[in-house]
């Protein structure tokens, strides 16, 4: 009989689900809304209610199903114990045995940059390499690593949240995390519309940039591809900063491959190609030639990670 996996990617506001066969084809996915009143009590129920409904849609056999991967927005750890995660509202608890009593299946948890990290690995940007580092610039900056084909937890669940290394001590202003300097606050979506704010505001250089009401990163990027010095220069410190810190990372776990990814990674090779100019800069030469791609499954890699989660445990 055919065996099946479910993944699935918590987020603020949706959940996505995703049906897997054994074989890694997706065989179906959907969303469900992410109910975060009340402490978030009713999310994990929630998604056992879409397994059955789906397992019903489907005429899947309980027997037949494999297990159930989830990710996380917060840190978790290898058991499943979520240590707190506010934009669910939920506190210390362990998520995958709460969500296995539910369903009645195996159920693997994880931060939700390693499983998205996972699923690259697998089926995306990073598909044939076993030691894997993707990195998300989007709002904020995110991380996950995948050693020898497992994902790196750590002991508090925080392994891979690259976007707080720092990166200057001489910031003034305050990261998100509370702390100041982290990467995150120069190489986000947030982050670059910072440095262009900067440049605009205490230059008078001239820049296509200055007729943008709001700017984005999206408008940064696509200045500096049309020619624009000054988003030429933002996009260039960018890349520098990003991938010293890279160096920095490799240094420790030597991947075989960077798979960027994120709403900022949409503008395409103009990230990687500075972010792997600066890193051959500042690399250890042992680690000088490692590779660097795009991520290629957007926001299907969390339920392609999930899945693989319980096909590879």
């Amino acid at each position: 009989m055919a065996k099946y996996l479910f993944g699935v990617d918590i987020g603020g506001t949706t959940v996505k689900l995703g049906l897997f066969s054994e074989n890694a084809e997706l065989l179906d996915k959907w969303e469900i809304t992410t109910r975060t009143t009340g402490g978030g009590k009713n999310i994990l129920g929630d998604i056992a209610e879409a397994v059955a409904d789906k397992m019903a849609e489907k005429q899947i056999n309980t027997e037949d199903v494999l297990g159930i991967g989830m990710g996380v927005p917060g840190p978790v750890k290898e058991d499943g114990t979520v240590l707190r995660c506010a934009n669910l509202g939920w506190g210390v608890f362990n998520c995958a045995e709460e969500l296995s009593k539910l369903t009645g299946f195996p159920v693997k948890a994880g931060n939700d940059a390693n499983i998205a990290a996972l699923g690259e690995m697998w089926q995306g940007g990073g598909k044939g390499y076993d030691n894997v580092v993707m990195v998300t610039l989007g709002t904020g900056v995110g991380g996950g690593i995948i050693i020898g084909g497992h994902m790196l937890y750590g002991t508090n669940g925080a392994g891979g949240e690259i976007g707080h290394i720092t990166m200057n001590e001489a910031e003034t202003e305050t990261c998100g995390c509370g702390r100041k300097g982290c990467l995150e606050q120069y190489t986000s979506a947030r982050g670059i519309v910072r440095l262009a704010s900067n440049a605009i505001n205490n230059t008078d250089r001239p820049s296509s940039l200055r007729n943008v009401p709001y700017i984005s990163a999206k408008e940064i990027f696509d200045a500096a591809k049309n020619g624009d010095d000054l988003a030429m220069e933002l996009v260039e410190e960018h890349g520098r900063i990003l991938g010293r810190a890279l160096s920095k990372i490799a240094c420790v776990v030597d991947p075989d491959i960077f798979v960027i990814g994120g709403g900022v990674s949409r503008a395409g090779t103009i990230i990687t190609d500075t972010t792997e100019k600066y890193f051959k800069e500042f690399a250890f030469h042992a680690c000088k030639n490692t590779k660097f791609a795009l991520a290629e499954l957007g926001n299907d890699a969390g339920i392609y990670g999930g899945a693989y989660l319980i096909l590879n445990s």
